[in-house]
């Protein structure tokens, strides 16, 4: 009888998905489904509303067949690949420019956090 609790843990699942996909048809924001369902789970796994135990298995289940759900979005875009060709200098300059600030961002985060560390441990020292 197994099953029936990877069936319950995937009805818990889902259900978080459809109450995201539910609150994107209703709030007036350009925020994907998903989006919210992902809040969704995070706020139900930390209020405790959502048992970790409730969606475990299935969630690790569905972390490794992650990658298998990426082929049919990736083979789809080889039917597109002829129409964003004029438009690649630009895509290409985006990622390399967001990539350039991400990284840029996340370093000065770290030192900024390792600044803040460090003067903390020197007060506590004194």
């Amino acid at each position: 009888m197994k099953w029936v609790k990877y069936v319950k843990q995937l009805a818990v699942i889902m259900a978080v998905s459809f109450a995201g996909e539910l609150l994107n048809r209703l709030l007036p924001l350009p925020v994907p489904g998903s989006v919210y369902g992902l809040v969704l789970m995070f706020l139900g796994l930390m209020t405790g509303v959502i048992k970790l135990e409730q969606v475990e298995d299935v969630g690790d289940f569905l972390l490794k067949i992650m990658p298998v759900l990426f082929v049919g979005p990736c083979v789809s875009m080889i039917t597109v690949v002829g129409g964003i060709t004029d438009q690649l200098a630009a895509i290409l300059a985006v990622c390399l420019i967001s990539t350039v600030v991400v990284m840029a961002v996340t370093g000065v985060t770290a030192q900024l956090i390792l600044n803040r560390k460090a003067d903390r441990e020197e007060k506590e020292h004194e």
